[in-house]
């Protein structure tokens, strides 16, 4: 099955660049070559709903991240040995009787000739299959498992490695003269065309994962564990937002005893950012990727659904309440369709009066509730809300980001705790930053004016 997630969601979390923005797959690319970094964006995209496949990728990045392993290839050589690969029409090919005389007339006046390009092709497709077979030799010699070296194709009992090695060693220690080079050209580029052309993806697997072990490294990531016959699982030890400098951590728990969280917290308080940090930890776990916390075990979800920065849709005619119901509706079909998803909503109705949004936000945590194959996240200004959930629901969470106070200044901790917020600094923002008086407000005036009709 398929991992389900949306638009919206990889939005959200900054999956992908957006507006030049950074984003987590900026922070992983430390790619080498052009088709590794499209292979590592295949990844991005297609997170995993499997846990023997999440694991296989998880225990493979471990492996280089542990054993420090580097990435030989050069992205010009890869893309003259694609280049060349790809040129198989068979009127390309080179005959024994071909014009040599033209051809050096040409080599003198300096104009590369079609057997030049093929020579350089050749000479490289060489140069790249002695890098393989060292790097396949690197990780065996570092201690890599067959199991592994399976789930990369490359085991010592793979038909496509045996094949590829017969014809490095039969070929790259000959002195190649003309002739060696038009059978040469034969072998590689026509009769083991589709083998040169898996290794090169190989290749550019390898330099997606390599990258994303070296980034783990450097930015103190870690690898989650998928959790054995659990549900509703979700346990992420100092938890971090990976894009943010001097992030503070979070501990967070879920279980099937609590699969709903209702969070709270004045703005700016850090409610958004620390659901962002959740998403982002659960979507790259479900890559098999590290992620930014000291610890994390997971129950495999079959998809991820978020709504943190919902825009209004003027083309549809859309108002942004509207379009936060449809939002709703969208994600409970999802919910109901396919079961065992994580659902974050940030800020649920903000686009309508209070009282409405009051009266929503209950009945839907309240019939999200009775959902338990899958976990929801909730934050909301409204505390009211959350204090008639707390009796009405016995398996939500209360948490918030509380707000210290020094004199009229709010200092925000970003550390969780229970319990249900009841800071309100809106106004006392306002006022800090001297808007009223901007604009000509003088409260005491307008208070006399009302207490005289």
């Amino acid at each position: 099955m398929l991992f389900k997630t949306d638009k919206q969601t990889t939005e959200d979390l900054a999956i992908f660049s957006k507006r030049n923005k950074n984003s987590v797959f900026e922070l992983f690319n430390m790619t080498l070559t052009a088709g590794g970094a499209k292979e590592l964006e295949r990844m991005f995209q297609y997170p995993l709903a499997d846990k023997r496949l999440i694991e296989e990728r998880t225990n493979t990045i471990r492996f280089f991240a542990e054993k420090k392993i580097t990435f030989p290839f050069k992205g010009s050589l890869l893309d003259t040995v694609e280049e060349y690969i790809a040129n198989n029409d068979n009127r390309t090919r080179l005959s024994k009787h071909e014009d040599n005389l033209e051809r050096k007339i040409k080599s003198i006046i300096g104009v590369e000739t079609p057997f030049d390009q093929i020579k350089k092709g050749v000479n490289a497709s060489l140069e790249f299959l002695k890098l393989y077979k060292g790097f396949i030799l690197q990780l065996k010699s570092a201690g890599m498992s067959e199991e592994l070296l399976k789930t990369l194709q490359v085991s010592e009992d793979s038909s496509l490695q045996q094949k590829v090695m017969e014809i490095f060693d039969s070929l790259y220690e000959t002195r190649i003269q003309d002739l060696d080079i038009i059978k040469t050209d034969q072998i590689l580029r026509f009769t083991n065309n589709k083998t040169i052309y898996t290794l090169t993806e190989n290749v550019y697997k390898f330099d997606a994962l390599v990258a994303v072990a070296k980034v783990s490294l450097e930015k103190g990531l870690s690898f989650a564990t998928p959790a054995s016959n659990k549900k509703n699982n979700l346990t992420i030890e100092e938890l971090f937002h990976p894009l943010l400098q001097s992030a503070v951590p979070n501990t967070f728990n879920v279980n099937s005893g609590n699969n709903m969280i209702f969070l709270t917290g004045a703005n700016m308080a850090g409610k958004s950012t620390f659901m962002k940090s959740i998403g982002i930890s659960v979507y790259l776990a479900h890559m098999g990727f590290p992620v930014p916390a000291k610890s994390m075990e997971f129950s495999v979800l079959n998809g991820l659904y978020t709504t943190i920065n919902l825009p209004d849709n003027i083309g549809m005619g859309y108002s942004h309440f509207y379009a936060e119901v449809l939002r709703v509706k969208k994600v409970a079909n999802s919910v109901g369709n396919y079961g065992n998803m994580l659902i974050i909503f940030d800020e649920l109705f903000r686009g309508t009066n209070v009282k409405d949004a009051y009266e929503a936000t209950v009945a839907v945590s309240e019939a999200f509730a009775g959902i338990k194959n899958s976990t929801f996240i909730i934050s909301s200004h409204i505390i009211e809300a959350g204090e008639t959930l707390k009796t009405l629901v016995n398996n939500m969470s209360f948490i918030h980001l509380p707000t210290k106070m020094n004199g009229k200044i709010p200092q925000y901790t970003y550390k969780v705790k229970e319990g249900i917020s009841s800071d309100r600094h809106g106004m006392l923002i306002i006022n800090n930053e001297g808007i009223p008086q901007m604009l000509g407000y003088n409260p005491k005036k307008a208070s006399d004016e009302i207490s005289n009709g």
